[in-house]
């Protein structure tokens, strides 16, 4: 058992309580990519199931691309801690060969495929709610990335139904990108890296919107300390009517 910070543990929890995102008698598949968001986030369910007042079930499950990846030392670490895990392997990495073109984006590519597996593994399987470790900051940059080069305002719920039923929780929701950089590095983690993304062996342009977007927050968080404690809270106080959008208008 790792030792979790009692903030990162109080944050998550009435995360939990708020968005009722794991509740009794669920059955929840996480997906684990094997960095610092989705590890922690498999220690804190282990947490949560050893101290909830109610009983739900989750299990870890890798995609493997099938481009010879050795998950053993993350399969390992999860079973020397009680983590039920399983390394699903797929052809993602073969199929990419004729889907991702020279110099074409791949991030999007590989997502929607890692996205798609697990879907079908936990529709197999009989898993009703899939775990996600998009956190905080993710959310942010998400909806800065929308608004600059979509022209939509959107961000990251934390919780929503996908169309094949499956309910898809974020239970990092509200916990900053650092503080699981800090409980993995304090937790010796073994985190897999950019060793096992698949587009590292395609001649393909490395995405600059996300890298752009982190680089503009970091500089107005420097500016404004409290800029994510304003923008978590914006996200709560949605005034719709206050748009262009024809349904929400007030006309009376």
């Amino acid at each position: 058992m790792i030792d979790i910070s009692k903030r990162l543990l109080r944050i998550v929890g009435r995360t939990n309580a708020r968005y009722r995102l794991i509740e009794e008698g669920d059955k929840i598949l996480l997906g684990l990519s094997g960095g610092k968001d989705s590890l922690s986030l498999a220690h804190l369910l282990k947490h949560m199931q050893r101290v909830a007042p109610f009983d739900f079930e989750f299990k870890a499950v890798t995609v493997a691309y099938g481009m010879g990846e050795d998950l053993r030392v993350l399969h390992e670490h999860c079973l020397e801690h009680g983590i039920d895990h399983e390394i699903y392997d797929t052809k993602i990495f073969e199929l990419a060969q004729d889907k991702i073109r020279t110099n074409s984006s791949f991030c999007s590519f590989f997502s929607r495929m890692r996205r798609g597996a697990l879907y079908t593994y936990a529709l197999e399987k009989g898993y009703k709610k899939l775990a996600l470790a998009h956190h905080l900051d993710d959310a942010v940059e998400s909806f800065f990335m929308n608004f600059s080069y979509n022209g939509a305002l959107r961000s990251m719920p934390p919780i929503y139904k996908a169309q094949n039923g499956l309910q898809v929780i974020r239970p990092l929701i509200h916990v900053r990108e650092r503080q699981l950089a800090e409980c993995a590095k304090e937790a010796n983690m073994p985190l897999i890296g950019d060793e096992a993304c698949p587009a590292m062996r395609f001649d393909v342009k490395m995405p600059v919107a996300r890298a752009k977007t982190k680089e503009m927050l970091a500089q107005m968080e420097r500016e404004n300390h409290a800029l994510f404690v304003s923008l978590k809270k914006a996200f709560e106080n949605i005034n719709v009517s206050s748009f262009s959008q024809e349904d929400y208008l007030e006309r009376d």
